[in-house]
């Protein structure tokens, strides 16, 4: 579904206006963000979840150092677990429901005419 708003160019104000949100909400939770401390690391949720912005911390971390792609303040295997399966799973890797591909069969016929 489109919002549609008066014109294109309200549209288009309207798509940065939400860029904008996105990239400062992704921006809050990145890791290496001083959030996670050894007496509280991040877990199997916060893995997923920085899973799912890896490509978003690595450009980050250009330009920002202390942005990491990876939480180093974490509890070990499942937050590894819950990091790997959005690495996997966020862009298509994983596909529960795989569309199956008709076959099509083309059959000569014994006319050549």
């Amino acid at each position: 579904m489109i919002l549609l708003i008066e014109g294109k160019n309200m549209n288009k104000k309207f798509i940065y206006l939400l860029l904008l949100i996105a990239l400062i909400t992704f921006a809050g939770c990145v890791p290496g963000d001083g959030k996670h401390t050894a007496e509280e690391p991040a877990g199997f949720f916060w893995g997923v979840w920085h899973g799912w912005i890896a490509p978003i911390s690595l450009i980050g971390g250009i330009f920002n150092p202390d942005i990491r792609v990876y939480e180093l303040q974490n509890t070990g295997w499942w937050y590894d677990f819950g990091f790997y399966i959005a690495i996997i799973s966020g862009f298509g890797g994983i596909s529960f429901s795989r569309r199956k591909r008709k076959k099509v069969v083309v059959q000569k016929s014994g006319n050549s005419d």
